[in-house]
């Protein structure tokens, strides 16, 4: 398969990973997050880490818009399903998000609330067109990936006069979070992340480009590698970081040149901007309250917005406190430092939301890696003699 397979290239990532242990300096360790989602589905699903020397640590981020959500906006997303006249549209992998009381939306949806999983936005304008009877409403979540989109819906909802069409907005954006993380933001006020470079994300930025990642290279001194999602983008940028570091260089690089710029998807920012304005400040799963860091409708679209329309408020929600999503989520732990972990925390029972989505770090532990580090740890005890 043209331009697929040659990204999946076992010999060449071999090599790559031999050159990565080659030039990482063996009297220091290489501490890289990797943002997105997606990354941390590809680093499990194909062994990634398990081909780096272990002073090349791999750092999971907040990259996973379902996982970052917090309860308080799932809470108010079941809320809005429950109201009678309301038919809430949403992608599949929020279904399972767990709320407060052990709510869910697929619990809602089972208690006979009008909740249907759509592909697309433009299947719940589809839904609003063929039922008008209906107060069709699709929650938005996303990072800038997947905002065009729906600016694009509810621009399209105004054209074709559909009153009874509305967005529940929950998107967010990437550089704030990155700030946030090398701030030291947390919900329980821990120290900082300690982090030498980014993989930034690939999707996210073939829309805004690789411009507003410059900031924490030119200010804070953090390389940034714009990065596929293919094994062989992953390792590539691995090791750029690494030679930047021992350079003593902090620059945006792209490896992703296939499908990224530096000014990014103008037409697409155009679209973001013509109907969204910026939050003054948004709770992400995590990090806490976040100045700038999310998009609302502007009020020219005010009446396209599910929040004004049907008086939504949000309550204070607390996650789980044995979970480790929020602390997963800012890299200051790893899936396997929970304790919930693959005991009563697994895809089928999710404790947390960073277990429910493909791209969240715990279910792409659980899919890819724990059994890869049950075999390791077997090696290892052989190898003392126990």
């Amino acid at each position: 398969m043209k331009y697929v397979d040659e990204y999946r290239d076992g010999a060449l990532a071999r090599a790559i990973a031999a050159e990565i242990a080659r030039e990482a300096n063996a009297g220091r360790t290489y501490r890289l997050m990797e943002f997105c989602g997606g990354h941390t589905h590809a680093i499990s699903r194909y062994g990634l880490e398990d081909l780096l020397p272990a002073n090349v640590r791999l750092i999971h981020g907040p990259g996973c818009p379902v996982c970052v959500l917090p309860m308080a906006r799932v809470d108010q997303a079941i809320d809005c399903a429950r109201r009678p006249e309301a038919t809430l549209c949403v992608y599949g992998d929020l279904m399972r998000v767990p709320g407060s009381n052990g709510s869910s939306l697929l619990r809602a949806k089972a208690e006979g609330a009008d909740i249907r999983m759509v592909y697309s936005t433009l299947d719940a304008l589809r839904i609003a067109e063929a039922e008008p009877g209906r107060e069709v409403v699709f929650l938005a979540v996303g990072f800038e990936t997947t905002t065009p989109p729906t600016a694009l819906a509810v621009r399209a909802a105004e054209k074709k006069g559909l009153r009874n069409f509305s967005i529940l907005c929950n998107h967010v954006m990437t550089p704030p979070a990155m700030r946030a993380i090398l701030d030291g933001a947390g919900e329980d006020e821990a120290a900082p992340v300690m982090i030498e470079g980014f993989i930034g994300p690939a999707h996210v930025s073939t829309v805004i480009g690789t411009r507003p990642y410059e900031p924490f290279a030119r200010d804070d001194g953090k390389p940034v590698v714009i990065a596929g999602f293919e094994p062989l983008d992953v390792a590539q940028a691995i090791l750029l970081l690494v030679r930047q570091i021992n350079d003593g260089r902090a620059e945006v690089e792209n490896q992703y040149i296939r499908a990224v710029t530096r000014d990014g998807n103008r037409k697409a920012q155009a679209e973001m901007a013509a109907a969204f304005e910026t939050r003054d400040t948004f709770e992400w799963r995590g990090l806490g309250f976040l100045p700038a860091s999310a998009l609302r409708l502007r009020p020219e679209y005010s009446a396209f917005d599910a929040e004004q329309r049907f008086g939504l408020e949000l309550r204070p929600a607390k996650d789980n406190p044995a979970c480790e999503c929020g602390a997963i989520l800012r890299g200051a732990k790893a899936p396997r430092d929970c304790r919930l972990f693959g005991t009563v925390c697994t895809p089928d029972t999710p404790m947390g939301s960073c277990m429910v989505s493909p791209e969240g770090a715990c279910a792409a532990h659980w899919t890819y890696g724990r059994f890869r580090e049950k075999a390791k740890q077997s090696r290892a005890k052989e190898g003392a003699g126990v």
